[in-house]
This record gives structure tokens, C-alpha cells and sequence, in this order.
């Protein structure tokens, strides 16, 4: 067997942050000093080296001289720990007022999956496969998220499966928290969330027949070029923490996975601390 180093382009901060989260989960359930393979910092890398390079999780946690099984524990720690300081929607949206934030971004995503052979009945009653998203033409889950005129992530939901349109999954995880701070704070969605209701601002659709007239465009133009950058907030998620790229963990994990990534991306841009 043959080892090498390899170098992880994080800053020494957040090492000492995530390090910070499973010392103080270790205290709480009373985990007794020396019974761990791995100290805290030394976990804190272990994960965020998976959360960075989207590595094999028996293979890295051989270099950290782990079993798969110690790996696999581990590693679900360090998710639990982030995601558990991932903001609420009441939360992030007060502290979004607060701060004046003009308006919101509200988005989707489907994150890959391994296939699931969970079934389901579809509305016409035939057999189809839970995970199965017609959005992507692939096995994954669906999560939104609500982000910053910057594009800078403010909340991630929790996952549903693939099948679930991005209008049905915002009713159930988003519209009822979001719809009494619309008022003073709207959303840019895509049209996708066509019929979200009074407050979510989405492109008008071209007619089967005719032409949009130009004021019409205009807002499209504008709907567009403002809401575009809550694409650019998901990209900054997943080209930075490759894991959330494709999950090969169970597809119910997806959301707390992204929530952890979310909290790095916060803590990155010096948002939480």
C-alpha cells in the first residue's frame, strides 16, 4: 500500500469552527477523553475533506487510519453538527428583514442520488419510482432554498423525494413561513413556481398566441437578470463542497448534507461565527 499527502484549500478558521461544534457535541453526550480514534480537529478534517473532495468514504478514512464502519459514524457526525446549526425559515427570514434585505431568491434544485428502488403510485395510479426526478431525468431529491440578492445562501430545506414538483415541495416547506413577510420583503422565483401566490414575482409566460407586450417584457428582463443569482447561490454550494454534487449516501440525507454545506458557505463569508 502507498500513502501521499494531499493538500486542503480550507481556511484554518473553519477548521477550528467545525472542530469547536463536535467538541461541544462530544461534552454533551458525554463522550470520555481518550476513547476516540480521532480527536476533534482531526475529525474536522476528516469531514471536510469528504465535504470538499467528494472522496470514497472507506478510502479516505483509511488514511486516517479508520475502519469503514468508524468512518461512516464519524462522518455522520460531522453532518449532524452543521446541519443542527443551520438556521430555521423563521430565522433567517426575520434576521433577512432586519438586515433590509430588498427582496428574496426562491429556487429549487434536484441533487443527484444513487437510485432508490423506493416505489410510489403517481396520480394515474401507475407504479413509479419515488426518487425519480422528471426535472433532471435522473434519481435524486429535491430541496429549496431561499438565498440573498447576492446569491449568498439564507436557507436550505429539508430534502423531498425527486418525483415532488418545486411548486409542491415550496407549499409544503416554504409558502406558509414565507407568505407574512412577502409585504415587505417579495420573492423572485422562476416560472416553475408559477401560482405560488400574491408575493412570489415569476416571468410571464409568452401566450400560445401573440406577443408579450413590452412593458411585460421589460419585468421579465428584470425578473431575470435578478433572479438568476439564486442558481449562482447553489452553484457556490456545490462547486465548493463537491458532496453535494451527487450523494451516494441515502437519499434521506440529502438535506442534511446541503444544510452543512450551507452553514460552510455562511461561515466562509463571514455571516455566522
Amino acid at each position: 500500500m502507498l500513502s501521499y499527502r494531499v493538500m486542503l484549500d480550507v481556511p484554518r478558521e473553519l477548521m477550528v469552527f467545525v472542530s469547536g461544534l463536535l467538541a461541544a457535541h462530544r461534552r454533551e453526550i458525554g463522550t470520555r477523553k481518550g476513547t476516540r480514534k480521532l480527536g476533534c480537529y482531526r475529525q474536522a478534517l476528516f469531514g471536510l475533506a469528504w465535504f470538499r473532495d467528494k472522496g470514497s468514504i472507506p478510502r479516505l478514512g483509511a488514511g486516517f487510519g479508520l475502519p469503514q464502519s468508524t468512518a461512516c459514524r464519524y462522518l455522520d457526525e460531522v453532518i449532524d453538527v452543521l446541519a443542527a446549526r443551520a438556521p430555521g425559515l423563521a430565522e433567517a427570514l426575520e434576521r433577512a428583514v432586519a438586515a433590509g434585505t430588498p427582496y428574496v431568491i426562491l429556487d429549487g434544485k434536484v441533487v443527484d442520488a444513487d437510485r432508490c428502488r423506493e416505489k410510489t403510485l403517481s396520480r394515474k395510479g401507475k407504479v413509479i419510482d419515488l426518487w425519480y426526478a422528471g426535472k433532471t431525468h435522473d434519481f435524486g431529491g429535491n430541496i429549496q432554498g431561499l438565498f440573498y440578492p447576492s446569491g449568498i445562501p439564507m436557507w436550505i430545506s429539508d430534502v423531498l423525494p425527486g418525483n415532488v414538483h418545486d411548486l409542491a415541495a415550496a407549499r409544503e416547506k416554504v409558502l406558509a413561513v414565507l407568505r407574512p413577510f412577502l409585504d415587505a420583503m417579495p420573492a423572485l422565483a422562476d416560472p416553475g413556481y408559477e401560482g405560488a401566490g400574491h408575493g412570489v414575482n415569476v416571468p410571464v409566460k409568452k401566450p400560445a398566441r401573440g406577443e408579450l407586450d413590452i412593458d411585460t417584457k421589460t419585468r421579465n428582463a428584470l425578473l431575470r437578470s435578478r433572479r438568476y443569482q439564486g442558481e449562482r447561490g447553489f452553484a457556490l454550494m456545490s462547486q465548493r463542497w463537491r458532496a453535494i454534487q451527487h450523494v451516494s449516501l441515502s437519499p434521506t440525507t440529502i438535506g442534511d448534507i446541503v444544510k452543512s454545506a450551507l452553514v460552510l458557505t455562511q461561515f466562509e463569508h463571514k455571516m455566522i461565527s
